[in-house]
Formats: structure tokens, C-alpha cells, sequence
């Protein structure tokens, strides 16, 4: 039985090499609100229907997360609604309340139209990888939309290690009992239950890949969803932190992909191989995501079939 696991793992990475091959992954070193939209274009992928723009509003108190005048020409090009969910932790964005107050503290439904997905339930849709988790449980309004942009910041994560893509389809994507049923590794939906059900590191990283997988694969195979990282203001912690460390990592540009392990993985090599000088290291953040073996999120969801590691990094600057 387990060889044939064995052999079922490897043949289900041969078909994700094959499908996938080396994919494409775009960059340009400009953090602008025009250089958000040329990058979107040059994936070449035309959003239609009804857009969901997947950002974090970020934590009351934190600075770190995507402003919206940085986001604001791209969600109008894509006539976008940002969407988020409540998160299963306490603080400023557990409740539909204070996650609106937050939301409007930082801006966000000034600018833009904003649906916070769960605010009126949630809905369980398919994951491949049931190693974990059965399903994946998301904000009821996800089934209001065509086609999905996932936008994210990337940094560090104190649970994951970092954050890019792959955690933003996840762990972003999920309600707040979907946030729980992931980061317990399916034991439980209840965040007040959550601390006492932490599983093995891995196993948690594992569920959001499987949790990844099953949103991309929710929009018509992958091929209504794409995906961008801004490398900016790269703290250690996530946007979730009320009080983020202090970057010390300078501002690397903005990459995009159709493929979300493509794109976390460069983004990953290119914190990986920077040269730290004064004033500007990686290492805070290379040893957190080491430490938290964050890497392997990616890993697996390689070998799950979500996408390949093996890409070709592509400027769109002059």
C-alpha cells in the first residue's frame, strides 16, 4: 500500500511537470500604481465577468499592507471588487464589525467597492489533496464571482513562515471556521479552538497548499484566476500583526505569474540569494522562513499538482 502511495505521489508529479513545464513568471523593479497594471497586462490573461480582487486589508495598527492608491489603477482596469474574510484570530478583523471598521479606517471602501465574503456565511468547495483537509470552507460570496485576482504582499508569516500567493488563496480566501479547519490541519472550524489543535508544521503547511489548490482550481481549472506578489515593506510578520517588525529588507519589485508555486518560488529565490548589506538584509527574514520550514508549502504544493518550481523569470522594465 505505501509503495503504491509512492508511486501515486510520483506520477501525480510527472503529470505536473509535464502540464506545467517551466512557467512564466513576469517582474518589473517599479512598485507603482502603473507598474501593477503593465504587469497584470503582460500575463496576457483577459479578466472577464464579475472580478474578485483577493488583498489583506491588514491588521488595526500595522502599516505594512497594499494601500489603496497603490492597488486603485489596477482594480479599475479590472472594474474589481476587493474581497476579503474575517480572520479566526482576536483582534480588529475577527468580527464583521470590526473588520469593517478596519476596512474603512484604511481606506479601502472609500476607493473601492469591498464584499467581506463570509460576512453572511460560508460554503465548502472541492480540494484534490484530502491528506489533511476534506474540503476547503470559504466565504459564502466567493460564488459570486467570475474570476479572481490574487493580489498579495509578499513577507513574512509568524506561523508559515512567509506569505505570498499560496497563502493569500488559502488562508486569505478561507472564512473564519475555514482559516481554523486549515490551520488546525482539519481538526476543528472553531477559532476559539484553534490554539489547543495546533498540528505538526507541516501538516499545516500542507493544508494551505491543498487549500490553494482547491481555490485555483475553483475558477475553472486555474484558468480564470491570476496572480501577483508586490515585494515591498517586507517585514518578518504578516499583515495580520497588529504590530509588525519593522522592515529590513529594502523594496524588491513587483512579480506576476499565471502559476502561484512559480511565483512564490521566485519570489523565495529572490530573497534567498540577496546580497545583505547595512541597512538592507534579508537574513530576519530567510531564518523565519527557514526556521517555520516555510519552503515546504511550496514544495508540496508542487507535488500536489498545483503548479511547477521550475520557471523563467521575465523583466518588463526598458
Amino acid at each position: 500500500m505505501q509503495r503504491m502511495r509512492m508511486m501515486a505521489g510520483a506520477l501525480t508529479l510527472m503529470v505536473s511537470l509535464a502540464v506545467f513545464g517551466q512557467s512564466k513568471v513576469y517582474m518589473t523593479k517599479e512598485i507603482t500604481p502603473e507598474s501593477l497594471v503593465k504587469i497584470y497586462k503582460a500575463l496576457g490573461r483577459e479578466v472577464k465577468g464579475r472580478v474578485a480582487v483577493k488583498i489583506s486589508t491588514g491588521e488595526d495598527g500595522g502599516n505594512n499592507y497594499l494601500k489603496p492608491n497603490l492597488i486603485r489603477e489596477l482594480v479599475d482596469e479590472v472594474n474589481g471588487t476587493i474581497v476579503e474574510c474575517n480572520t479566526a484570530y482576536p483582534g480588529k478583523r475577527n468580527t464583521v464589525e470590526a473588520h469593517w471598521q478596519t476596512i474603512h479606517k484604511h481606506g479601502f471602501d472609500s476607493i473601492f467597492a469591498v464584499d467581506l465574503m463570509d460576512e453572511y456565511g460560508d460554503i465548502r468547495i472541492p480540494v484534490r489533496d484530502k491528506k489533511h483537509i476534506k474540503y476547503d470552507i470559504v466565504g459564502s460570496h466567493l460564488a459570486h464571482y467570475d474570476f479572481m485576482i490574487n493580489l498579495a504582499h509578499f513577507k513574512g508569516h509568524a506561523m508559515g513562515g512567509f506569505g505570498g500567493v499560496l497563502k493569500n488563496a488559502s488562508i486569505g480566501v478561507a472564512s473564519s471556521a475555514g482559516k481554523a479547519y486549515i490551520h488546525t490541519a482539519g481538526v476543528t472550524t472553531k477559532p476559539e479552538e484553534l490554539s489547543n489543535n495546533l498540528p505538526e508544521q507541516d501538516h499545516f503547511l500542507e493544508s494551505m497548499a491543498a487549500a490553494a489548490q482547491g481555490v485555483h482550481e475553483y475558477f475553472g481549472n486555474g484558468e480564470r484566476i491570476l496572480y501577483i506578489n508586490v515585494m515591498n515593506n517586507m517585514s518578518i510578520d504578516c499583515d495580520c500583526d497588529s504590530h509588525p517588525a519593522a522592515p529590513e529588507l529594502k523594496d524588491m519589485g513587483i512579480l506576476a505569474s499565471l502559476d502561484p508555486v512559480a511565483l512564490d518560488q521566485a519570489c523565495l529565490d529572490l530573497v534567498f540569494s540577496h546580497t545583505n548589506t547595512s541597512g538592507d538584509t534579508a537574513k530576519p527574514l530567510t531564518e523565519r522562513i527557514h526556521k517555520l520550514h516555510g519552503t515546504h508549502t511550496v514544495d508540496y504544493a508542487e507535488q500536489i499538482g498545483l503548479g511547477t518550481k521550475k520557471y523563467e523569470l521575465i523583466s518588463i522594465d526598458k
